[in-house]
């Protein structure tokens, strides 16, 4: 009797040591897909998190403290990501690295606006999201659809020489805004014309009508706002059915997935992405860590995640705490080295410097055929 008497006081002083240990760590949220369709956006970011969180921590922390992650998987679905906030809320993170997709993290921003908590998304590209003001607790280290927009329009203009543009998206937060941008430039340039503007629905089997209707609009580009799963297939069905239109796309298909998808049929196709800065030396250190962690080289957004991350980090080292408006104005005002170069963010909450290229697939690799 007396040996269980001594145990359960002895775990009792443990699970309080414990939770004592918990309590003065700094929780570093990461939200994305890590399942599902979308995944290949979402692992490569926790990746991230991970591989930096583990230096930091064996170098002794941050401000004295254990980087505690919280992962959570959203899927890249609105729905999903409005309750996937709430958790991290509840677990009292102190900062978020997330979401992915546009639709998920608008859907979450106002959760974590509510609890004070800065989240900083490597990829989450729609204007709105730092343009409209409803979000100051939100930063990203990616140029905004605006941006990315005109690069498409510009490109099919100017250097494929188009005439006629069919813009097609996914009815989404991100790639409809993506479209809705195309439009609006091509409309204003004087130069082409949108002969057909229409959105498609996501997961389905087929996309034979619309391609058609590309086909019977005479468009000599066509430009979509969407993600891969959607364009491999319309890519792949235009393809076969032998036309010579030419597909320009956004980030969100400019990811290794669409190739393995699309196979033989997404040569040629463009899509724009972040700019280039894989030969910078924090750019070098990064894919060389991932690649000894994982065996594999990063997918997208990876840069992006771990400039987010280190920006994350030391902007709480910076303000001395973990206190929200203590961090929001070191993002703004302290410089920190990363992949990408040395970046600070603007009062919107853009990264200052960062930009988009364009991209083409040639012999199964996306190629820099424009850099901005």
């Amino acid at each position: 009797m007396k040996r269980v008497v001594l145990f359960a006081v002895t775990a009792t002083t443990c699970l309080a040591a414990g939770l004592a240990l918990a309590a003065d760590t700094i929780k570093f949220g990461v939200a994305g897909p890590h399942s599902g369709d979308l995944a290949s956006y979402g692992i490569p970011s926790r990746n991230a998190a991970e591989l930096i969180v583990k230096e930091v921590n064996a170098k002794g922390g941050v401000l004295g403290k254990q980087i505690e992650l919280l992962i959570e998987d959203d899927v890249c679905k609105p729905e999903i990501a409005t309750n996937t906030a709430t958790k991290l809320v509840s677990e009292k993170a102190d900062v978020v690295l997330g979401h992915i997709c546009s639709g998920a993290t608008k859907a979450a921003m106002g959760i974590y606006k509510d609890a004070k908590i800065v989240a900083m998304s490597p990829s989450a590209t729609n204007p709105a999201l730092t343009q409209s003001g409803d979000y100051p607790n939100f930063f990203r280290t990616i140029a905004s659809d605006d941006n990315q927009a005109k690069l498409g329009v510009d490109f099919a203009l100017n250097t494929l020489k188009a005439k006629k543009i069919a813009v097609i998206h996914d009815k989404g937060d991100y790639g409809k805004g993506y479209a809705e941008f195309a439009k609006s430039f091509i409309d204003a340039s004087g130069k082409g014309q949108a002969v057909l503007f229409e959105g498609i629905t996501p997961g389905a089997v087929d996309y034979s009508a619309i391609v058609q209707k590309i086909k019977q609009s005479g468009a000599d580009v066509v430009i979509y706002g969407g993600y891969h799963p959607e364009a491999s297939k319309i890519v792949t069905q235009m393809k076969k059915k032998k036309m010579k239109t030419a597909f320009v796309s956004d980030d969100g298909v400019k990811d290794d997935t669409f190739i393995k998808v699309a196979g033989k049929f997404a040569e040629g196709v463009y899509a724009s992405g972040p700019k280039d800065t894989s030969k910078l030396p924090l750019a070098i250190k990064a894919t060389e860590d991932y690649r000894k962690a994982y065996g594999a080289d990063p997918g997208a957004f990876y840069p992006q995640a771990y400039a987010a991350t280190l920006a994350l980090l030391n902007a709480i080292k910076e303000a001395g705490s973990t206190e929200y408006s203590a961090v929001e104005k070191a993002l703004r005002t302290k410089l920190v080295d990363t992949p990408l170069g040395k970046i600070k963010f603007d009062q919107r909450g853009d990264a200052i410097g960062v930009d988009f290229s364009m991209y083409q697939v040639k012999n199964g690799k996306y190629v820099v055929v424009q850099a901005k």
